[in-house]
């Protein structure tokens, strides 16, 4: 688990740059994309319907069904899904867990934390989907990564 996001918004995220390297309004089934990035499913699915009533996902029913994006990959920035899914507590709260922690009466990491979380708020704001997951190199990811692995 990471040191910053709830597993379920790695999962999220991870789900999201899957299905950024899809063809466009192809969709995926829930199935593939948890078969193929190892994830568990039913935590999945609740996850990624989460994002369809945020409206980063779509999602089509039945036997040809499963989810696309809601938008274009280059529109959705890390920080979107991010918020979408842990809320605005990584940007706001205390990293010591003080319930009133500001300027006037920081705790004792407040301005080093500060810092540090405007560095991770402009890098998520700034960093968007499709331009990252053209970027991914886990095979994993990639249309043959099946094919890959039975050839062994």
């Amino acid at each position: 688990m990471s040191i910053l996001f709830s597993r379920q918004c790695e999962y999220a995220l991870q789900a999201i740059l899957f299905l950024a390297l899809k063809p466009e309004n192809k969709t995926t089934s829930i199935k593939e994309l948890t078969e193929r990035l190892d994830l568990p499913y039913h935590f999945v699915a609740k996850i990624l319907q989460a994002l369809r009533r945020k409206g980063i996902l779509l999602s089509v029913k039945g036997p040809a069904g499963g989810f696309t994006l809601g938008m274009s990959a280059n529109e959705i920035s890390f920080l979107r899904i991010v918020e979408a899914v842990d809320g605005t507590s990584l940007m706001n709260a205390c990293v010591l867990g003080f319930p009133e922690c500001t300027s006037d009466l920081p705790c004792s990491l407040h301005t080093a934390w500060a810092e540090i979380r405007e560095r991770i708020y402009n890098t998520l704001a700034s960093q968007y989907v499709g331009e990252m997951s053209a970027q991914m190199q886990k095979p994993q990811y990639h249309k043959n990564a099946g094919a890959k692995n039975n050839q062994r």
